[in-house]
């Protein structure tokens, strides 16, 4: 899996609604701006060690967090450790946002 994909590509995944979807974003972001792309759950990403215990490890994963940087990409990498199949969103929720 390709560590990113860009919003376009997250749009028809979630068509399918093959994917787990996690905003990563750092809980001052959230509470700032607690809205979501539709289907995804909020976890905090100083807590990846605890959560990910949870994921299924079948399961494909995509985070992301404001612009797709640093946090959405060590929270990809982080899951890729623990043989969990995760990519990031490019441009984070800034970038679906502005593709409609």
């Amino acid at each position: 899996m390709e560590p990113s994909i860009r919003p376009e590509e997250l749009k028809k995944i979630l068509e399918k609604g093959s994917v787990l979807l996690l905003d990563v974003r750092r809980k001052a972001d959230y509470d700032a701006d607690p809205g979501t792309i539709p289907g995804a759950t909020w976890r905090n990403p100083e807590q990846v060690e605890t959560w990910s215990q949870e994921i299924p490890r079948d399961q494909r994963v995509v985070v992301y967090c404001v612009k797709g940087g640093s946090v959405s990409q060590s929270i990809t990498a982080a899951l890729a450790k623990k043989d969990i199949q995760a990519c990031y969103v490019q441009g984070g929720l800034k970038a679906w946002k502005e593709s409609g």
